[in-house]
């Protein structure tokens, strides 16, 4: 498997996953890509499933939040202070979405501790929740309120969220490496009311936590992009090829 990175910044929720479905409909089976970005301005996307009246319209026109739809599946993400990764490949047997999906979050593990020491204590997650019951009990709004098997965790607390999807035989996978606490804000800009709001609100923070809480000092974004690639480095055995990000942008076109 070749291994390539692009790093293409920050860009809108539509530019963003249009380039991951873009690089899922055009990888070759021999090769595999990591993508790293963040969201200008700052967005709400929602499940490929979830509909888009859950979400405060008014609200996120009126604070500059842009709104976009995922191709994977899942519940509303508030994408602001965070890295966001994807990576694309194809799956096979041996290679199977499970392993993937494992084996993408052991090599984000190992970028956390290159990033620095304090982040090795992180694990992952090895029980999946029952989401049917969750949704059921109307606690499925917020994508973050839940740590899904082998998601990243820091002290019993999400720190990475990952969804996955499989078209034919290519893998899609991209998530939120948490940096910042702006993520929290996400009952404001949806359509519930002020009490769900207080709730939904005290979930996000007993159930998630980012970088800059953990090591109390702001992120070096530049600085952990390049860890991430130190790390799927050091996990797959394989330098990664970097490209610039023009050398992508025809997929677009």
């Amino acid at each position: 498997m070749k291994w390539s990175v692009v790093n293409t910044g920050e860009n809108t929720g539509v530019y963003n996953m249009e380039y991951d479905m873009n690089l899922a409909e055009n990888i070759r089976e021999d090769e595999a890509m990591l993508r790293l970005y963040t969201w200008k301005p700052y967005c709400i996307s929602l499940g490929a499933n979830q509909d888009e009246s859950v979400v405060d319209l008014d609200k996120c026109r009126t604070e500059g939040i842009d709104i976009v739809k995922r191709p994977t599946g899942g519940r509303a993400i508030l994408h602001a202070e965070e890295v966001t990764y994807s990576v694309v490949m194809h799956c096979s047997h041996e290679n199977s979405p499970q392993k993937i999906y494992k084996e993408i979050n052991d090599a984000l593990l190992s970028a956390l501790g290159l990033y620095d020491k304090k982040l090795t204590s992180a694990e992952l997650e090895y029980k999946q929740p029952d989401y049917a019951a969750i949704y059921r009990a109307g606690k499925g709004v917020a994508c973050f309120a839940e740590t899904a098997k082998n998601e990243l965790k820091f002290e019993h607390k999400k720190l990475i969220g990952s969804a996955q999807r499989k078209m034919g035989s290519v893998v899609l996978q991209h998530g939120s490496i948490l940096c910042g606490s702006f993520h929290r804000r996400l009952p404001f800009f949806l359509n519930i009311s002020s009490d769900e709001q207080a709730a939904m609100l005290n979930e996000l923070r007993e159930r998630t936590t980012e970088i800059e809480s953990i090591l109390n000092t702001a992120v070096d974004y530049e600085r952990l992009k390049e860890s991430i690639i130190s790390g799927f480095e050091e996990y797959f055995g394989e330098k990664l090829n970097r490209l610039a990000p023009v050398e992508l942008q025809t997929i677009l076109n």
